[in-house]
C-alpha cells in the first residue's frame, strides 16, 4: 500500500511540474534584439570579474608561497 501511496505522490508531483512548466513557457517571450544585446553584455561583464577576481586571488596564492 505505502508503494502505491508513493507512486501517486511521485505521479502528482510529475503532474504539477509539467504544468508548471507549460505556464511558465506561455508567459515567457522571445527577447528583443536590445535586450538581447543587453543581456550579452551583462553576462560578459559578469563572467570577466569573476576571472579577473579568480586570477588575482591565483597570483596572491602563488606569492604569498
Amino acid at each position: 500500500m505505502e508503494e502505491f501511496e508513493q507512486k501517486q505522490t511521485l505521479i502528482s508531483r510529475l503532474k504539477s511540474f509539467v504544468l508548471e512548466s507549460r505556464r511558465v513557457f506561455r508567459i515567457t517571450k522571445k527577447p528583443t534584439m536590445v535586450e538581447f544585446k543587453a543581456i550579452v553584455k551583462v553576462s560578459s561583464i559578469g563572467i570577466a570579474l569573476i576571472g579577473i577576481i579568480g586570477f588575482i586571488i591565483q597570483i596572491l596564492w602563488r606569492l604569498a608561497k
